[in-house]
């Protein structure tokens, strides 16, 4: 009988592009070593340690978020790249050449919409369900009802 999952152990899932993650989230063995000085704590986390439940819970959210974005900048790069378009980028901000912005806008919206065509918590659980035999994960929320087409259209930039 499937067990529901616990984050009794490690995380993993496969991101888009396909990139395997796995969330190394574990409690650390602690010694302190007193000197007559000071003391110095140390912290050794690793394998075989047991896993931090409140760590794998609090990570996940933004992991996910992180790794989309991530994405997305890399399908925007690979693109402006194809199209000869300089490409520079921190976190989620992209810039280019101002000859190239309108461009560049187009590219972000159609890599966007490329991205988010298929049902991405869908192919999450799955990889949950792959990672995890015999563990059973919550059911998906229904769809909303945006049609992911209309952000071609968008003027917002911010």
């Amino acid at each position: 009988m499937p067990t529901r999952y616990s984050c009794l152990q490690l995380l993993m899932m496969l991101f888009s592009p396909g990139l395997p993650c796995v969330q190394p989230y574990t409690r650390a063995k602690r010694h302190t070593t007193r000197t007559a000085v000071q003391s110095i704590n140390m912290s050794y986390p690793g394998p075989g340690m047991p896993v931090s439940k409140r760590k794998q819970k609090s990570a996940f959210p933004p992991n996910f978020v992180h790794s989309q974005d991530s994405t997305h900048m890399l399908m925007t790069a690979i693109e402006c790249y194809h199209e000869g378009i300089p490409f520079a980028a921190v976190h989620d901000s992209f810039w280019t050449l101002p000859c190239h912005v309108h461009r560049m806008n187009e590219i972000l919206r159609q890599q966007f919409v490329l991205m988010y065509s298929f049902d991405v918590l869908k192919q999450l659980k799955e990889s949950f369900e792959a990672a995890n035999p015999g563990v059973m994960f919550d059911d998906l929320p229904s769809p909303g009802k945006l049609n992911i087409n209309s952000v071609c259209g968008s003027t917002c930039t911010a």
